[in-house]
């Protein structure tokens, strides 16, 4: 099931991914499937095809987290290597805020005060239950899906800080969507990224050194995660520099494309 936040130029609504024939439409539901049963409205929204009665739909990002953003650097070899770090001991651990999450199409707005900022695909995992101290055998009990991120970072203010916060925290540094997956294979899929149609990254979510049941217990021990959280768990080799301009493409087999416009306003 694809769970989908969209908007029709009114307040965001909620809904499911369904087919009809070639053409895809979000059934829409009442609430916030997240937090509540879904009582569908009996509302179609088409997603393809031509409808000029239809108004027009945007996707949102699935989720605003309610408290975080719980992102994991260094999770895959080859991009542990090509930064110059050490394979880490245990999941080095950042947060992003809330406020750097956008949906997507929706443009990645360069900083005036950054001139290396790069793009990194990931698998997001999306938090359904409040989850503290779980044990990694029970840990997808407390998932109730996945989505794509792009951990949108400034790499000169990372080499400046020292940490990551500024770097990785900014106002659109954080892309999520395009809609949740509740039937994903988190073990085995296919992970790229795309800049301007040139593949980027190209590797396997089983290339993670930490998994995500260890990922969501281990996160879970040091920190309560609460429903609509979301955890993005590291990204391959091949990371660079986006500019103005460019359209970055993120890509997860079994869940679909996000995609990104990149604008600087000084430009």
């Amino acid at each position: 099931m694809r769970i989908a936040r969209f908007t029709t130029g009114g307040d965001p609504q909620y809904g499911f991914i369904q087919q009809e024939g070639e053409r895809q439409y979000i059934a829409a539901v009442a609430g916030d499937p997240l937090f509540m049963k879904a009582v569908p409205t009996g509302e179609r929204v088409w997603l393809t095809g031509d409808d000029d009665d239809a108004p027009p739909v945007r996707l949102l990002a699935p989720v605003i987290p309610r408290s975080k953003v719980v992102c994991v650097g260094l999770n895959y070899l080859d991009h542990i290597r090509e930064m110059g770090h050490d394979e880490p001991p245990a999941p080095v651990l950042f947060l992003k805020p809330n406020t750097s999450v956008i949906g997507p199409d929706d443009p990645i707005v360069l900083p005036d005060w950054a001139d290396e900022v790069s793009y990194e695909a990931e698998l997001a995992v999306v938090i359904g239950r409040i989850c503290k101290d779980v044990k990694e055998e029970n840990a997808m009990q407390y998932v109730v899906g996945f989505t794509i991120g792009n951990d949108v970072t400034a790499r000169d203010a990372q080499r400046q800080d020292g940490q990551w916060s500024r770097a990785k925290g900014f106002d659109t540094a954080c892309p999520l969507g395009p809609w949740i997956e509740t039937d994903f294979d988190y073990e085995n899929a296919g992970i790229k990224s795309l800049v301007n149609g040139e593949v980027k990254q190209n590797s396997n979510i089983d290339q993670m050194l930490f998994g995500v049941p260890y990922l969501v217990s281990y996160i879970s021990t040091m920190m309560t995660l609460l429903p609509g959280d979301v955890i993005l768990t590291g990204t391959p080799a091949g990371v660079g520099q986006i500019d103005n301009g460019d359209v970055v493409e993120c890509e997860v087999a079994g869940i679909g494309t996000l995609r990104n416009p990149v604008l600087r306003l000084d430009d």
